[in-house]
């Protein structure tokens, strides 16, 4: 027993220690301005960060350790298979968003989490525990998702108080249209909504400590008379959610990026005209060209819609993608550099206006950036700058 986990532990040194060929750099700083960017607009708030879907595929673990640094009350995830992630990487709270089931309930780490209750029967199963737990309220406000429509907030809270031991810590709603470009009307609608509910809540008696409405888009939209918290997870890691259109987004210009995703050159090849690359023959060379092959696609997270149009980047030097971007590679015109085997290559950049950021990416292709970033696996290495 002794040994196997002695080797264990060697190998899990190894493993640290090993160069990987793809990886991705996160920048404390970075995340770090735009949690403090987001207090300052919502002074009297507490803000939530967001680490679902890996951190928005940034890395869940890395990001609740930056976290470790910030004053913040709690850190939503969207399933307890992240909360049980982080549960021994983060000093903060956990609040899990998502649907448990009941038969699991048994399970949790009730001092650690908090859970978002959706309905009667999820309240009783967790209140036949007999033992405190702090719950969320979701409420449905109009995004026909989750939460307690208006007619069963009587039954579900007459329940509530059959188990003293169940606290409402907090109540919620989710804003569908806050990214809306041209109107405020639905949203004005849910807050409307949400308050009266809000008010109905604290009249029965209850006293929730944080009482959410908004997440990024919302909390510049969103004016709801009780709401003293905000769950903000997009703009954390530096996008901007509304589009350029948009007369609100120019508070956002603050936020930086804080990843950037990089590779590595193994192999140059040098083409003659009319030589064909990648899949079906999508690109042929009209001139004598060198090309390089890096190790990551559209499995690494590397969209096929980049096939043929898209780009990386290396210093000074564009280089296009071409032909199609295969499962666990992509091959890019060297163009006129100088670059060799075992040189890196910026596939994400970290500064918006670079052809290859995040928002460049998405704008000339026509590519959702939430997409982008959580589709990208958690197989690549994820590094900590400052």
């Amino acid at each position: 027993m002794i040994k196997k986990l002695i080797k264990t532990i060697i190998r899990q040194l190894s493993a640290n220690k090993f160069t990987t060929l793809n990886h991705m750099e996160l920048s404390r700083k970075a995340f770090l301005n735009n949690y403090s960017f987001f207090q300052k607009i919502n002074p009297k708030f507490s803000i939530i960060p967001v680490l679902k879907s890996n951190a928005y595929g940034h890395g869940i673990i890395q990001y609740s350790k930056i976290l470790n640094s910030v004053d913040c009350k709690l850190i939503a995830v969207d399933s307890y298979y992240e909360a049980e992630k982080i549960r021994d990487t983060t000093n903060h709270k956990i609040l899990v968003l998502g649907y448990i089931k009941p038969e699991n309930f048994k399970l949790l780490d009730t001092n650690k989490c908090s859970f978002v209750i959706q309905n009667i029967n999820c309240l009783k199963a967790l209140g036949l525990l007999n033992k405190r737990i702090n719950i969320h309220i979701e409420l449905n406000t109009g995004m026909n998702r989750l939460g307690l429509n208006q007619h069963e907030l009587d039954d579900y809270l007459s329940r509530l108080k059959q188990y003293p031991k169940l606290q409402i810590e907090g109540v919620m709603t989710h804003l569908a249209d806050a990214d809306n470009n041209h109107s405020s009307l639905f949203t004005n609608s849910q807050v409307k909504m949400f308050d009266s509910l809000v008010k109905k809540i604290i009249d029965e008696g209850f006293s929730p400590k944080y009482i959410h409405i908004a997440q990024t888009a919302g909390c510049l939209t969103a004016q709801s008379k009780y709401a003293n918290a905000a769950r903000i997870g997009i703009g954390l890691f530096g996008i901007n959610p509304f589009s350029e259109s948009n007369d609100k987004p120019h508070i956002f210009d603050q936020l930086v990026p804080v990843m950037e995703l990089k590779s590595t050159i193994i192999k140059i090849i040098n083409l003659q005209s009319g030589d064909k690359v990648s899949y079906n023959g999508i690109f042929v060379a009209n001139k004598p060209m060198r090309i390089g092959i890096l190790p990551l696609g559209y499995y690494e997270g590397v969209p096929r819609e980049l096939s043929n149009c898209g780009f990386a980047t290396s210093g000074k030097f564009i280089l296009p993608i071409i032909g199609r971007v295969c499962m666990n590679h992509t091959i890019i015109d060297l163009a006129d550099s100088r670059l060799q085997e075992g040189d890196e290559i910026t596939i994400i950049s970290n500064k918006p206006s670079q052809i290859n950021s995040i928002a460049q990416i998405c704008k000339n292709n026509k590519l959702f950036s939430y997409q982008l970033m959580s589709n990208i696996t958690e197989n690549i290495r994820r590094i900590i700058v400052d």
